[in-house]
């Protein structure tokens, strides 16, 4: 299959969320005070040594599940191939498909697994376990990992909030990533790239005006908080903290300032151009940055929408890749790309592949990982994995262990109950750590 005109997509699955403002960001902090309060790492000298290190994670979602076929196991000339080639990677032996020309050339600065084997076959049971590692059910709701770094990690010196996600569509504050953590480790939503609204102060409020309003405030709060719990004080001050993190940098949320050099180097797409604000983020100090792209669910016209959407991935994320390393910050960025499973190797009557979790594929690279490294296979057809497989609890260790976390011995408190981070059946995947 050439490139060339496409057909138009049918996507089988959407996602709609709603507009949030600078105001409804506070009043959910406020309102989701239950989560806040008595909860922390087991050891402070862990967290404080985690902390000293300032590890930053880009953390790419291709929503709706991408194909490996297409992607990073390809397998041309066979019974479910599809109609696109190989292509030689720097790694004997390693190719990746055609629609990835770029990372191709990277991939002895990236590394991949190939042999993901996870239990969930639908998005709506898939999404949430998958972004938390899929622990053990204890009761509580986990936090997605952007929560969990924002609380194991913290936001550095950055003056910036630890966890923002970038992705189409509306924005606002998502404080039920967090689960048990509570509402200040949620994310920052910037819709389409673009900050909350009402960031700009009215004109007619002087900056001295400000500083005065915000000390009555403080000594309101304080007052309040003498007779009352400090649930809702302090989630009520945190609401004030993000708020004024956003308008002091307001500056970097602003897609408008990206340069058209820059966009035109990162693929100028949609993905690329919330890839590029990323970048952004990431050297401004902001610890976790995911960034989401949508319509990978091709249950038809499969060919096509990938023909269509890797290249983009591709392109932006081969030249992410390129401006950590000139940068001197990709051995201390965690970068991770994947799905919530794979597709399906039999092509469906409607030219497209269905959800498959029994073996898929993903890519990690950067901070605590070993470049170039291929683990685990599939079959020659790509029906099955051969050999170990590996689970999302997995990788989560891995992740933690990249991250210098010891997934092991580091608990969170829930009010006084310790509780592990990571899946305690799975393990760290050794050959892709340093």
């Amino acid at each position: 299959m050439k490139a060339g005109r496409l057909m138009k997509h049918a996507y089988a699955c959407g996602s709609a969320e709603h507009n949030v403002s600078r105001r409804e960001v506070m009043q959910m902090l406020v309102g989701s005070v239950a989560g806040i309060g008595g909860r922390g790492l087991l050891s402070p000298a862990i967290a404080q040594q985690i902390k000293s290190q300032q590890k930053r994670v880009l953390f790419v979602w291709l929503d709706g599940a991408i194909s490996q076929f297409e992607s990073w196991d390809p397998k041309p000339g066979t019974q479910f191939g599809g109609p696109f080639q190989a292509i030689q990677t720097p790694l004997p032996g390693v190719h990746v498909s055609e629609l990835m020309p770029n990372m191709a050339t990277h991939l002895d600065r990236f590394s991949l697994i190939r042999s993901m084997h996870t239990r969930f076959e639908d998005h709506s049971r898939a999404v949430q376990p998958i972004q938390r590692g899929d622990p053990k059910n204890r009761g509580v709701t986990y936090p997605l990992l952007g929560s969990a770094l924002s609380k194991l990690i913290g936001p550095g010196e950055s003056d910036l909030p630890p966890y923002v996600h970038i992705k189409p569509g509306s924005g606002g504050f998502h404080y039920k990533d967090a689960g048990f953590l509570g509402a200040q480790h949620g994310a920052l939503a910037l819709g389409d790239g673009k900050p909350p609204a009402n960031m700009t102060p009215l004109v007619s409020i002087s900056s001295q005006f400000d500083k005065q309003r915000h000390q009555l405030r403080e000594a309101f709060n304080q007052r309040f908080s003498r007779r009352r719990t400090t649930l809702l004080s302090n989630a009520y001050d945190h609401s004030y903290v993000i708020a004024r993190q956003l308008m002091r940098n307001a500056h970097l949320f602003d897609p408008a300032r990206l340069e058209e050099k820059d966009i035109q180097r990162y693929g100028n797409s949609e993905f690329g151009r919330h890839m590029l604000q990323a970048r952004r983020l990431l050297e401004a100090g902001v610890m976790f940055v995911k960034v989401t792209m949508y319509h990978w669910d091709t249950h038809g016209d499969n060919f096509n929408c990938h023909l269509d959407g890797i290249p983009k991935v591709d392109k932006a994320l081969a030249t992410m890749i390129d401006d950590l390393i000139d940068r001197g910050l990709y051995d201390s960025t965690l970068v991770v790309v994947l799905s919530e499973f794979g597709r399906t190797p039999k092509v469906n009557g409607r030219v497209g592949r269905d959800h498959w979790p029994e073996c898929w594929s993903l890519g990690v690279g950067g901070c605590g990982i070993q470049p170039g490294v291929i683990v685990g296979q599939t079959n020659p057809k790509g029906t099955f994995n051969v050999g170990k497989e590996y689970d999302i609890g997995d990788l989560y260790h891995t992740l933690f262990r990249a991250l210098d976390i010891d997934p092991v011995t580091t608990q969170y408190h829930n009010n006084g109950q310790p509780l592990p981070i990571a899946h305690d059946d799975c393990e760290a995947i050794e050959e892709l750590l340093v």
